[in-house]
């Protein structure tokens, strides 16, 4: 198993929300969805662009 590394983020509760009812009844937790995201980001430039490209999550004062 690769090693791991134990990090804390802050994610927008409206998400979060949202991501734990749609989730409810499957397999995805945040940890696989998140080391999805990454590698996708990483090897996939269409994916890269479109996160890169994406700004609607910005709340004033913040970095999301």
């Amino acid at each position: 198993m690769e090693d791991i590394k134990l990090t804390s983020v802050k994610v927008l509760e409206s998400l979060y929300k949202r991501f734990k009812i749609n989730t409810v009844n499957s397999s995805m937790t945040l940890q696989k969805i998140t080391n999805r995201a990454i590698s996708l980001y990483l090897n996939d430039n269409k994916f890269k662009d479109t996160l890169d490209n994406t700004d609607e999550l910005f709340i004033s004062g913040s970095n999301f």
